[in-house]
């Protein structure tokens, strides 16, 4: 795939990077060879492969998926300026 330098100018405002024009001449090459690199890979036969998240499969712990207040209410509270019901109070910000 060729990269054209206003495509190369555009790329690099959405980046917000400044090139000079040899840069930009620069990069067209650049960008242009990666891109037919990334085009090497459809010629891969992915068909029969699983999508996977990592290399070596491993199972993941798993807790059980209770909810509870942890019990230690009046210590998460302890430090806080002003409680009330096990809650930090907090002065009030909008009008």
């Amino acid at each position: 795939m060729q990269v054209d330098e206003a495509t190369v100018r555009r790329i690099a405002r959405l980046a917000r990077i400044k090139i000079t024009d040899a840069e930009a001449k620069s990069l067209e090459g650049e960008l242009s060879g990666i891109l037919d690199w990334v085009k090497q890979l459809d010629e891969v036969d992915t068909a029969n492969v699983e999508p996977m998240t990592r290399v070596v499969p491993i199972e993941l712990k798993q807790r059980a998926d209770k909810v509870t207040d942890g019990e230690i209410a009046d210590q998460v509270t302890a430090n806080a300026p002003m409680t009330e019901d096990h809650f930090f109070v907090v002065p009030k910000v909008v009008e």
